[in-house]
């Protein structure tokens, strides 16, 4: 097994972890973004409105597993959320996380 597959096979991990948790997904996507396909049941929060909506995020008292259309803008919500004392893991392309749920 090289390093590519213990990388994806421990993001698959954690990912089933966090599920198991009642994890809630959020697609940092713009709302146009999200209109065009999303994963079902995932929440639409864009990025540039994750810090007004901080306080019902946590309120929700669950991990996050964060999304988007390539990985960049949830690896920056992840690391927004989790400097807030939220769990949160960047779940990537909201497609290649689709198939992992």
């Amino acid at each position: 097994m090289g390093l590519f597959d213990f990388l994806i096979g421990n993001k698959t991990e954690k990912i089933k972890d966090f599920q198991s948790r009642g994890a809630i997904v959020i697609d940092v996507r713009t709302r146009a973004e999200f209109a065009q396909g999303a994963i079902p049941g995932s929440k639409n929060i864009p990025l540039q409105n994750l810090n007004s909506q901080m306080a019902s995020i946590k309120k929700l008292n669950k991990p996050v597993i964060a999304c988007c259309a390539s990985g960049m803008r949830s690896g920056s919500a992840a690391s927004i959320l989790n400097s807030n004392g939220i769990e949160t893991l960047n779940g990537g392309g909201w497609s290649s996380l689709y198939s992992k749920l």
